[in-house]
């Protein structure tokens, strides 16, 4: 039963991972997003959403808060320098590090803000009577 509920917790996680995939195998993916934001911005955001939801399956899988918080930031990051190895063989897409280092800033802005949100709600249930 545990490891089942270990696997039903990453699954939203990978998922998406599977998606950032697919999609960094296509040429331009979304032609008119550069356009309407900027590239950094695009990159930080998606390992941000990584993180944010790698850090609660961390935490349902027993690992302790600041840990969760540092192997879902490491994790994502890594991912994200994969994702740009990956690039480097699609056609019509480049490996650039500083994509990979907005992919770095956005796993911890999103690995931050998801701890932060369930350490404030694990604090307020604790003080519900």
């Amino acid at each position: 039963m545990r490891r089942w509920r270990a696997v039903l917790a990453l699954l939203p996680a990978v998922a998406y991972a599977a998606a950032i995939y697919w999609l960094s195998s296509r040429p331009n993916p979304f032609p008119f997003l550069p356009a309407l934001l900027w590239d950094k911005l695009l990159h930080a955001l998606e390992y941000a959403v990584l993180a944010a939801l790698l850090v609660p399956a961390l935490r349902s899988l027993g690992l302790a808060p600041p840990r969760a918080f540092w192997v879902a930031l490491a994790a994502a990051s890594a991912y994200g320098a994969s994702d740009e190895i990956h690039q480097a063989f699609v056609p019509g897409r480049l490996a650039d590090v500083r994509d990979w280092l907005a992919d770095s800033v956005g796993a911890a802005i999103g690995a931050g803000t998801t701890s932060r949100a369930l350490r404030r709600r694990k604090a307020a249930a604790s003080i519900r009577p």
